[in-house]
């Protein structure tokens, strides 16, 4: 296979007890029990990295053996038979697996699965938190029950794109030089390859206003346009990640939230100066009751914007 994932850098056990490795496994990559038919040789293997919130996994047991597991809770895995044979029974049909084969399960998909003596595979593991954080900021619409991927067998070529980066996620895990934050945007690029290759319940057209909350930050906004409203508090109100914030407004308004507020309070306060109904009679009270304590900042905004200074505006009135 032309794929290197994991070296002997990340070897943990070798020639080791299953059960050893399986006690291991469920601490680390995910909850199951294994059945060997008579007794086990000392013989399986295991390879282990965690990249950020994703872990990598690489192991045989050195004999044939069951894995079950009634699921893996808030995790996915995508799991490739790199050598060997695997059979996978669900809903009491059984289908075959083997070398090149890929096979990806839910978080409650139960799990059945028996290999071949000579099988081994790697497994990514992956957090639903992450394909769920991912989601949001694409602006894709997720099912009510959640992310499911549909059981379909994937083949190494038609997924050639992300076996390519998760070798250099291997590769990165092994260097001396990977950081978390390097880690982290590993993490983000391998979880959209996911949701962009594999088929899923997912819609992936664009929401609109209504859906994704703009017009209803919009009205937050406005109702408190008089308030120094923080990026934070635009987080809590659409109950969405900064990242996500940050996406929205780039998506629906070209710029950032917080030049998105400062600009919401210029015109409010251009309306004001050039109303001939309001009673505003100084420049410098009007900008002080909207935030703006730098009247000479606040003079080059305003000039910026509406190409006048704020007290032309007022003497025009």
């Amino acid at each position: 296979m032309k794929y290197r994932l994991l070296d002997e850098k990340s070897l943990i056990f070798e020639g080791a007890d299953p059960f050893e490795v399986s006690e291991y496994v469920n601490r680390h990559v995910g909850v199951h029990r294994i059945r060997l038919p008579g007794s086990a040789d000392p013989a399986a293997g295991l390879r282990h990295r965690k990249v950020g919130l994703i872990d990598l996994c690489r192991i045989s047991y050195g004999g044939p053996v069951r894995v079950v597991s009634t699921g893996l809770s808030d995790v996915y895995h995508l799991q490739i038979i790199l050598r060997g044979h695997c059979r996978y029974e669900i809903s009491r049909q059984n289908h075959e697996f083997s070398s090149g084969d890929i096979l990806l399960l839910n978080p409650d998909d139960p799990i059945d699965l028996t290999y071949s003596e000579d099988c081994e595979k790697f497994i990514l593991k992956i957090p639903a938190s992450l394909l769920d954080d991912v989601c949001a900021e694409q602006g894709w619409l997720k099912p009510r029950e959640g992310i499911k991927f549909i059981p379909i067998r994937y083949q190494l070529h038609e997924i050639e794109s992300l076996m390519n980066l998760l070798a250099l996620l291997c590769q990165e895990a092994e260097s001396a030089d990977g950081s978390l934050q390097i880690f982290g945007h590993y993490n983000w690029i391998v979880a959209n390859k996911l949701l962009t290759l594999l088929k899923h319940n997912i819609r992936r057209e664009f929401p609109t206003l209504q859906s994704c909350s703009f017009e209803r930050l919009v009205q937050h906004i406005d109702e408190n346009i008089k308030r120094d409203i923080s990026v934070e508090e635009l987080a809590r109100v659409s109950h969405m990640s900064l990242r996500s914030l940050y996406l929205l407004f780039e998506r629906y308004a070209d710029t950032t939230p917080k030049n998105y507020i400062k600009r919401r309070k210029l015109e409010r306060i251009h309306a004001t100066l050039i109303d001939p109904a309001s009673t505003v009679r100084s420049v410098t009270a009007v900008a002080l009751d909207y935030g703006f304590t730098h009247l000479g900042r606040f003079s080059e905004c305003y000039k910026a914007a509406f190409g006048i200074l704020p007290s032309d505006s007022l003497k025009r009135r």
